[in-house]
């Protein structure tokens, strides 16, 4: 029995020597998420981070490092990122691996950690407008709230933040005198709290983290994720509407179907499927901008107008939809208009074309006497000829050339009845004459 025990025993003990390394790797390991946040914040990267976000939950990471490197970007992109942040349970460290400028400084202030490389900077954050100027009043009291909040998320002193979007501010200490935006060196940013150190290396920040054992996940961007940044990049989608516009207006005033028309379905193709897999564009967007199309081909078979006019405004909304911005979707919009109205003008006015879709619906021919088309007897062998007035004419009246009465009009003047009058012009049934002349008469 004691033998039995004591087998057992060991036998126990052998499994438990064997399984112990992994038991214990399994229960120390830890996972790092490395994401990259480089280039502009806008719409796209979103899509990326939340992606991200989502795998380093699903494999247990306990920490997101968020790489930073970037020149700032939009606000409404860097809100909706905020938010991202916020609402993860992972601690984010933020690492600015050379510059945080503008929306990039809104977003590393919202991470838990601040480290920096010895030439990192952060600052620099007013929100300015298209035209690359100070943003309006209204926008600047938004913005200037939503960097004091940022600040005051971990909690840091927010008149750096503040200072950092209004030049106003006066902070001569850091060269940030009045007119001067704030932006913070490496060790600026350390001295007033902006940053938990500097670090020269990624694996040196592990180590301050107390992560140096750690696996690290470095995640990428898809080439989808990359098209659909460069496809909703502000600057890029108005320039895809007024393509989408411009080739399917020059398609209309060509026979067939073309490259202009190939050019403007893939302007709009490309634009939804950026804002679609940018998660900005539902499939409703999608049904709502064939329904438009639907409606527009019905216009052709259905009279009236209605049809048409619907399936403009359903084509307009879908695309207003696939934006989180209404305003700027609007103003895209309104540019794609009018660059496909210049065109329009110029295929008319400089090379005289028509729209030939309409030549299936609208009569465009003309009916003219060098056709062969004639819509009476043109009597042009009364020309010249002379005849005598039944009646006078004021202007008109009747006149009789070989025994036969005519209705005539004088060149304007009065004319007797029982004159002579010239037949000077034959316009249809319109027969104009003139008193005949005394020198007429010597000659004949």
């Amino acid at each position: 029995m004691t033998k039995m025990i004591r087998s057992v025993f060991l036998l126990i003990l052998f499994i438990g020597t064997i399984a112990l390394p992994f038991i214990h790797s399994d229960a120390a390991e830890t996972k790092v998420y490395r994401v990259p946040l480089h280039q502009e914040v806008e719409k796209g990267l979103h899509a990326f981070l939340q992606r991200s976000f989502k795998e380093a939950k699903a494999a247990g990471a306990e920490t997101i490092v968020l790489d930073i490197d970037t020149p700032g970007g939009f606000v409404d992109a860097a809100d909706q990122i905020a938010k991202l942040m916020k609402s993860t349970d992972a601690e984010i460290v933020a690492f600015i691996n050379d510059r945080a400028l503008s929306a990039g400084a809104f977003l590393a202030l919202y991470a838990d950690q601040i480290y920096m490389t010895p030439n990192g900077s952060i600052g620099a954050a007013q929100v300015i407008d298209g035209s690359g100027n100070a943003a309006e009043t209204k926008a600047n009291s938004y913005w200037l709230a939503q960097m004091k909040n940022a600040a005051l998320h971990k909690p840091r002193d927010p008149k750096y933040a503040l200072a950092m979007a209004d030049p106003t501010i006066d902070m001569p200490e850091f060269r940030a005198q009045k007119g001067e935006l704030l932006t913070l060196t490496a060790d600026e940013a350390e001295k007033v709290g902006y940053s938990e150190g500097t670090v020269a290396t990624f694996d040196e920040l592990l180590q301050k983290l107390d992560l140096a054992d750690a696996t690290v996940i470095s995640t990428t961007e898809t080439f989808t994720e990359k098209a659909a940044r460069f496809i909703t990049n502000p600057i890029v989608v108005p320039i895809l509407l007024s393509v989408a516009s411009l080739g399917l207006i020059v398609e209309l005033y060509s026979p067939g179907f073309g490259i202009p028309g190939t050019m403007g379905l893939t302007a709009l193709f490309l634009f939804f499927y950026g804002h679609t897999v940018a998660g900005l564009a539902g499939y409703e967007t999608l049904i709502l901008f064939l329904l438009g199309i639907g409606l527009l081909i019905a216009e052709f078979f259905i009279a009236g107008g209605i049809a048409g006019i619907f399936g403009v405004l359903a084509i307009v909304g879908s695309i207003l939809l696939a934006g989180t911005n209404l305003a700027f979707m609007a103003i895209s919009v309104l540019i794609a208009i009018a660059v496909a109205s210049i065109g329009m003008v110029v295929i008319m006015k400089f090379f005289g074309k028509r729209l030939h879709l309409l030549n299936k619906i609208i009569l465009m021919d003309t009916i003219d006497t060098e056709d062969g088309y004639v819509s009476n007897e043109n009597r042009t062998e009364l020309l010249h000829r002379v005849a005598t007035t039944l009646t006078p004419l004021y202007p008109s009246g009747v006149a009789e050339l070989d025994g036969e009465r005519i209705d005539v009009v004088s060149e304007g003047s009065y004319i007797e009845s029982g004159k002579e009058v010239v037949i000077v012009a034959v316009e249809g049934f319109r027969i104009v004459v003139r008193e005949k002349k005394k020198e007429e008469e010597t000659n004949l």
